[in-house]
């Protein structure tokens, strides 16, 4: 990459340029992203995971901006227009506005006004009154009636029009205005009269007649603004006092020229006027909101990624024979019943609930499958009749120690008929698939929700309006983080768990699931060798991050990577004892001195990277899963009273506050100044998803449905 970027990178990241290059030079040799974080410290100065995705947006980012360089350049040839100062100012700038800015000019446009003028011979008119060459430009107008230009307003409107495209593509005139829009400006919206009353727009009521400062205005209220007007409920602008707009115009315009005649000034004032109204602002609008949204989509995505994390590293409950229940209430509930590995040994459906009110036959029937498959856990779907199931469920007698957890469904219907489930399960409907799914999350979140798009999870914040290829990029890099992180079991994870692990994707992901059918589990990591096309580099990018539980070599089953094994082996025998020991014993690696083992390859970062590991090998770094009781006093939100204290659980964190379930159809909202009884600037300096606590109702809402919760004071 050009060093002018890896400056700017290192500039803006406040890190060293020899960082940023030798991380570049790593993904260009096909390392990922949580392989340079936790094997190639020593390379990048122990950059983290983010800053290590950060610098592989701005160099994806950059690249872009490269290859449109040479196609503005290459244009602007074309037009034998180039000049060592255009090229000069083109090939040194690193902002992308900048660029289109610089290359306005040359752009090939459509018919214009000052295109048509300037077909009538008016430029030099235009150019003697703009550089104030003339100062009876009314006079110098007569020289310039033709057949084409039948007097002298006609010549002097035509010269207006070509200074109006001259100031509307200036470049100083565009960043002055662009500064000023991006400080000063004020986003405003009004229903519009058709709306008003229409059903839909209901929802973005709070909009109908509003207006905020552009730079002041939240990511979640641009969203939902910007959204109605997409949806045609609102209109939207954004303003700026015209007054300080003109003069910012005229210092640009006037800067460095002699003062002009009165004749000149208000032709130059006429066009600036004209170039305003008719060019710069609706084009600088569109810019601002444009830049605006982006700043709201990158807010937005990042709360997405960060509750996306929360709920990928929710706790496991480990290999369990479940007994999974998706509630419903005509159609039934739909039960699975999965040994410790997830897989499906039987189905069947009760109608506990009205309108067929089964509840002695759904008795008899969960207490014969509980007993005929050794069920130790009950997960219930916590969407529609799951509070009323789990209630029924509690009721049963059951075996001691079976547990019965509230499982959320989100994102269970879109995995139960996408493609992946089909595969799974070709002979069973919707329904089964669905309740095997909200089994397998109790089991492990992680392991199932990699089979469902992210975006239908249901943690998002406006997931649908922002930019798509960013959000994907975010939420890409946040299951391969979490996969990475925890690690990969290599011989019970499904492809869908194993594309994520770094360096491997969906083919290598079928191929190694293919050749453990074919020739059993893996006995040892250097067995993955023998898949076909898992290279020596694909192998260094995954090893590391898969574990062989049981394995002969004890490091196999943790996050040591094999191009260290020797490094270990040598510590181990310095000190007298086998690897294992080294592993077992706190007092033995004690005595290890790592500073001995420090080498050209190998520093402190990684070295004790190596001893943590060993401290705790193949340890699932998720904490442990706990029941959760709601409240008995609630079934529906009429039951929901202000000043009750009820249990509930974070299910969905935005940055005007978070979305807390209390067991019942309608989820309740802590605003963020109900958070804390101190300032925050965020929820999630405060709540993570899945948390459980204590909340106060301070607001019910019946006909639209909303409940309104506080944590202040409790």
């Amino acid at each position: 990459m050009i060093k002018l970027y890896i400056d700017y990178i290192a500039k803006t990241m406040t890190i060293s340029s020899w960082q940023v290059e030798h991380c570049i030079q790593l993904f260009e040799e096909g390392a990922t992203i949580p392989f340079i974080s936790r094997y190639r410290k020593e390379r990048t100065g122990a950059l983290d995971e983010t800053q290590v995705a950060e610098i592989k947006h701005y160099h994806v980012k950059f690249e872009e901006l490269e290859k449109r360089k040479q196609a503005i350049l290459k244009s602007i040839e074309e037009q034998g227009k180039i000049t060592p100062e255009l090229r000069e100012a083109i090939e040194s700038e690193v902002d992308a506005q900048t660029v289109e800015d610089i290359y306005l000019p040359f752009r090939p446009k459509r018919k214009t006004r000052a295109s048509i003028a300037k077909e009538k011979g008016l430029e030099p008119l235009a150019e003697a009154i703009f550089n104030i060459k003339t100062d009876r430009p009314s006079e110098m107008a007569r020289n310039f009636v033709s057949d084409k230009v039948a007097d002298c307003e006609v010549a002097l409107a035509g010269a207006r029009d070509i200074m109006a495209e001259w100031i509307a593509e200036s470049l100083p005139v565009r960043t002055g205005l662009r500064d000023l829009y991006s400080k000063w400006g004020v986003i405003s919206s009004k229903v519009r009269d058709e709306k008003e009353s229409a059903e839909e727009a209901s929802k973005y009521r709070n909009y109908f007649e509003f207006s905020e400062r552009i730079d002041k205005i939240p990511s979640h209220r641009l969203l939902a603004i910007l959204r109605a007007a997409g949806e045609d409920v609102l209109g939207v602008k954004v303003e700026v006092e015209p007054q300080y707009a003109q003069e910012r115009i005229s210092r640009k315009v006037f800067a460095g020229k002699r003062k002009p005649s009165a004749q000149v000034n208000e032709q130059i004032n006429a066009a600036m006027e004209d170039s305003y109204k008719r060019l710069l602002h609706p084009s600088i609008e569109n810019e601002t909101l444009k830049a605006a949204k982006e700043k709201a989509d990158i807010e937005a995505i990042r709360v997405f990624g960060e509750n996306l994390r929360q709920l990928l590293l929710a706790p496991p409950l480990g290999q369990k024979r479940t007994l999974a229940i998706d509630p419903g209430f005509r159609t039934g509930c739909k039960v699975v019943c999965l040994d410790a590995q997830g897989a499906l040994v039987h189905n069947d459906t009760i109608y506990p609930h009205p309108p067929v009110n089964e509840k002695l036959i759904a008795m008899k029937k969960i207490s014969q499958m509980i007993e005929a498959y050794k069920i130790e856990v009950v997960a219930i779907g916590n969407g529609t009749a799951g509070r009323e199931t789990e209630a029924f469920i509690k009721k049963i007698p059951m075996p001691q120690g079976v547990r019965v957890y509230s499982v959320s469904e989100d994102g269970a219907s879109v995995y139960s008929a996408s493609p992946t489930a089909r595969e799974e399960f070709p002979d069973y409907d919707v329904t089964v698939r669905g309740a095997v799914s909200i089994g397998r999350r109790i089991m492990d979140p992680l392991a199932e929700l990699v089979k469902i798009d992210p975006k239908s999870i249901g943690v998002g914040q406006y997931q649908h309006d922002v930019d798509q290829t960013l959000l994907k990029e975010t939420l890409d890099n946040t299951v391969e983080s979490c996969v990475n992180s925890v690690g990969v079991n290599l011989n019970t994870a499904s492809k869908h768990l194993l594309r994520y692990v770094s360096g491997i994707g969906p083919s290598l992901a079928q191929n190694i699931v293919e050749y453990r059918t074919a020739n059993g589990p893996f006995a040892a990591r250097k067995e993955l060798l023998k898949i076909n096309r898992l290279g020596d580099k694909v192998y260094e990018q995954c090893a590391g991050f898969l574990r062989i539980p049981g394995a002969a070599n004890p490091l196999d089953n943790s996050a040591v990577h094999p191009e260290r094994y020797q490094l270990v082996e040598k510590m181990a025998k310095d000190v007298n004892i086998t690897v294992s020991d080294l592993i077992a014993d706190a007092s033995k690696r004690a005595t290890v001195h790592l500073q001995q083992y420090v080498s050209e390859d190998v520093g402190l970062p990684t070295l004790n990277d190596i001893m943590i590991e060993l401290s705790k090998p193949g340890r699932d770094p998720r904490s442990v899963i706990k029941v959760f009781e709601f409240s008995t006093e609630i079934q529906t939100i009429e039951d929901v009273k202000v000043g009750m204290i009820l249990p509930g659980i974070v299910t969905n964190i935005t940055n005007f506050g978070a979305f807390i379930d209390l067991g019942i159809k309608q989820k309740g909202l802590i605003h963020v100044s109900q958070i804390s009884d101190k300032y925050i600037s965020s929820p999630s300096e405060v709540l993570k998803l899945n948390q459980q606590l204590q909340v106060r109702v301070v607001d019910v809402d019946l006909k639209r449905e909303r409940i309104g919760l506080s944590l202040k004071g409790i």
